[in-house]
């Protein structure tokens, strides 16, 4: 079996664009480009280029983990937080990719997801599920190879979190 490699990259960094028949590079930032072959006597299928964005597979994965039974939130107490002030705005969006953090590499990615369980539910298990679709939905969307993904668990729901917020967004 031949070994892979995995190269990834930051924020701020570029990642490397490679030719699918091993042939040259170019740069590009905040997204990962594979290059096909060009020429009429090549399958168009593989005549041109495919550029995959971060934030595309932070999207795929973060609707993905939302899926799983279990997971009630997703994101740290801060972001959480944040995210529920811009929700309560008329016109905000809902933001899918709160608590996914992703590296992309040329043609693989790894990806890191911070999660809130609702209480009672089998935290093993819903990490197992999480992992499981997100490869599942990833891999199939986007062609990329996931090498890892990386479940954080920060907080549990409990039932009575339900009432507390309720009764704040209460006007009087």
């Amino acid at each position: 079996m031949a070994t892979q490699e995995f190269t990834s990259k930051s924020a701020t960094s570029s990642t490397t664009e490679k030719d699918v028949t091993g042939g040259g590079s170019q740069s590009t930032e905040g997204a990962t480009t594979l290059t096909g072959r060009t020429g009429p006597s090549e399958p168009p299928a593989t005549r041109g280029r495919t550029s995959i964005a971060d934030v595309v597979v932070v999207k795929i994965a973060g609707m993905a983990a939302r899926e799983i039974p279990g997971v009630h939130d997703m994101g740290g107490g801060l972001s959480r937080t944040i995210g529920a002030v811009r929700d309560r705005v008329p016109g905000g969006r809902p933001n899918v990719g709160r608590g996914v953090k992703v590296e992309v590499g040329e043609r693989q990615t790894a990806i890191d997801l911070d999660i809130v369980v609702e209480y009672g539910v089998p935290i093993t298990d819903v990490a197992h599920d999480v992992r499981e679709n997100v490869i599942a939905a990833v891999e199939r969307i986007t062609g990329l190879e996931v090498v890892e993904v990386n479940v954080a668990i920060n907080d549990v729901h409990l039932p009575d979190d339900d009432r507390e917020t309720a009764a704040e967004t209460r006007v009087e």
